[in-house]
Parts: C-alpha cells; structure tokens; sequence
C-alpha cells in the first residue's frame, strides 16, 4: 500500500470514528426513556429525510456505495462486475428496502407527522 493510500485510509477510518459516535449518540437518543411514538416517527423521517442536509443518512449512505460502485467499475478486472454490481444492489438495497421501511415505521407510529 502507497504512503497516499494509508494516508486516504487513515482518514475514511478517521470519518468512520466520527460517524460511529454520531451514531451511538442518536442510538442514546433513542434509548432515552421519554421517547414517545411522535418524537420515534420524527427520528426515523431524519434518518431518511434529514431536513437540514440533501437526503439524509440512508440516502447518503446509498450513495457513498454507490460511488464504491463507480469506482470499482473503472478497476475491476476484465470489467465483469464481480465487485461493482453487488456493490449497486448493496446502494439499492439501502434505498429501496431500508429507506422504505423507515418511512413505513414512521408512518405507523405518527400518521400525522406526514403532513409536516
């Protein structure tokens, strides 16, 4: 491995600390005592549909391995999509099934909060 590429993993492994505990801190939110069926259903249509940034965290999720997708595109030998097309289905999954059933669970635990 180049000195460039342990550099570039250093960081993805630096950015994967900081969403871990990101992520654990939400975990926290969500373990919290208080948390009723309205404040859940807001939680998750963030986790889909984060008002603040394009997307949220499932759809930029899905489009980091979409990305992995791209790249492995452009090196994979022979061009056979041994890594690239698991890697699009993994994106769609995220997606298509992950995304879908949060909004489904939000929408079951607050019907209303649709409207908002």
């Amino acid at each position: 491995m180049t000195g460039r590429s342990r550099t570039r993993l250093d960081r993805v492994r630096a950015s994967l600390g900081i969403a871990q505990l990101a992520l654990q801190q939400i975990e926290d939110d969500l373990n919290a005592d208080d948390v009723d069926a309205r404040e859940l259903a807001a939680i998750l249509r963030e986790l889909q549909e984060d008002i603040d940034v394009p997307g949220g965290l499932f759809p930029m999720l899905a489009q980091l391995v979409t990305t992995a997708a791209r790249r492995a595109e452009q090196i994979e030998p022979d061009r056979d999509g041994d890594a690239s097309c698991p890697l699009h289905e993994a994106a769609a999954l995220i997606t298509d099934n992950a995304g879908q059933r949060l909004n489904w669970a939000a929408r079951s635990l607050d019907p209303q909060g649709d409207a908002e």
